[in-house]
């Protein structure tokens, strides 16, 4: 288990000891997923946060006629989970499915309560954590429901530059709100301006 991406992500906020890092350690499991499996699915209970060592998965919910609707990709260094079903212990109404090879490190809801007991400043890493995801989560929504199509195409590739090389088409114009028949003709307006 490689931990050192996590690691570095937990030190952009605080310091961990030696020995809060090999507590740290002992709670993690790894897992790899391969390219279209489930790290969560619709109507699961989500038990675990989930940190993407390698690859990306994507979050997103179906409607009764069967049309994902993307709310997040996460690739390495990011958090992968759905926090309402994570922090309530109900079913979840998204699913998070790998869109490459993926491996990720999990800590169980419990092991994580037992973390904030242990090392009282991760508590505070995970709130900001959460307070980062609830800002970015309220800023897409408003891009959503206010900004032009393209506004938000050019905003997603200057915040995602990897995307167009990662992620399929059609996923993007799911994230976007729009057919990707429309992003097709965005890129083209795009390239041609």
């Amino acid at each position: 288990m490689n931990a050192d991406l996590l690691l570095a992500n937990f030190s952009k906020h605080v310091a961990l000891t030696a020995e809060e890092v090999a507590f740290l350690r002992s709670l993690l499991r790894s897992k790899s997923l391969a390219t279209g499996e489930f790290l969560l699915r619709e109507g699961e209970i989500c038990k675990y946060e989930s940190f993407v060592t390698k690859g990306c998965v994507k979050t997103y919910y179906q409607d009764e006629n069967g049309f994902e609707h993307i709310i997040d990709f996460s690739i390495e260094e990011w958090w992968a989970d759905d926090l309402y079903s994570l922090l309530t212990q109900t079913p979840s109404r998204t699913s998070i499915k790998a869109i490459e090879p993926t491996e990720v490190l999990q800590i169980s809801k419990s092991d994580l309560e037992l973390l904030y007991q242990k090392i009282p400043k991760l508590e505070r890493f995970f709130r900001i954590l959460f307070q980062n995801a609830y800002i970015t989560q309220r800023e897409q929504i408003n891009q959503t429901l206010s900004a032009p199509a393209e506004e938000r195409y050019r905003l997603f590739l200057k915040q995602k530059p990897y995307a167009e090389k990662r992620f399929p088409q059609k996923d993007i114009a799911s994230y976007l709100g729009i057919t990707p028949q429309f992003l097709s003709t965005l890129k083209k307006k795009i390239g041609a301006s």
